[in-house]
């Protein structure tokens, strides 16, 4: 039975990452730029979007970490070129906070029908549940200002509007951005920023307080 749940913990985050990065590639394609399509991203076929530290590594090192209470994963980036986005600014906050919003959304949508339709089983009680948590954890984790994070992008995509070469500065650190995170990880400092906005608004999305 604890092999079949973590299997189903597995499938939640694995296809709620496909469901971010699909939004990026789609926002971007909007946009101006179709390289995640000319690539073969904007599939829900898992094997084009498995990274071997964001999808494996990263939550396998904080479940041993965590004793399995808090875990976050990612899936291969989609590749975005920014060249071709006709707004540069603007585009790339679209971009980045699109990604973001959508596990937002898919969090929204599961406590929608958690609250609210009745008689549901056990089983999808549990599955709802998880994906609010695994959901809620991912948008606050990729809004971090930390490279290569969505938040960074923001960050930088905000800053261009009060100058431009700033925007530039802060996404040439994307690439220090594995150091970075593992130095977040291994010290406990992920844990620390990311637990108290994740308790808050699960418990808040709930109507109740929480532990994890």
């Amino acid at each position: 039975m604890e092999i079949l749940s973590i299997a189903i913990f597995i499938l939640i985050l694995l296809f709620s990452v496909i469901f971010h990065e699909v939004a990026h590639g789609l926002m971007a394609e909007k946009l101006g730029d179709s390289t995640a399509r000319y690539m073969g991203r904007l599939t829900l076929n898992p094997i084009p979007h498995i990274d071997l530290f964001g999808s494996i590594l990263l939550p396998l090192t904080m479940w041993i970490a965590t004793a399995g209470n808090f875990v976050i994963g990612a899936a291969k980036p989609v590749p975005v070129d920014y060249n071709n986005l006709r707004n540069h600014k603007r585009d790339i906050f679209l971009v980045s906070i699109v990604g973001p919003l959508t596990n937002f959304s898919l969090a929204l949508i599961s406590t929608a029908v958690l609250r609210f339709v009745p008689n549901i089983s056990s089983i999808a009680q549990s599955l709802l549940l998880q994906t609010i948590v695994l959901n809620i954890g991912l948008t606050i984790f990729n809004l971090l200002p930390i490279p290569p994070l969505d938040g960074s992008k923001v960050l930088a995509s905000l800053f261009g509007f009060i100058d431009q070469s700033w925007m530039y500065k802060i996404l040439e650190f994307e690439r220090f951005g594995f150091i970075i995170l593992i130095v977040f990880l291994m010290t406990g400092l992920l844990d620390t920023i990311l637990y108290p906005p994740i308790v808050f608004l699960i418990g808040l999305l709930l109507g109740q307080d929480i532990r994890l």
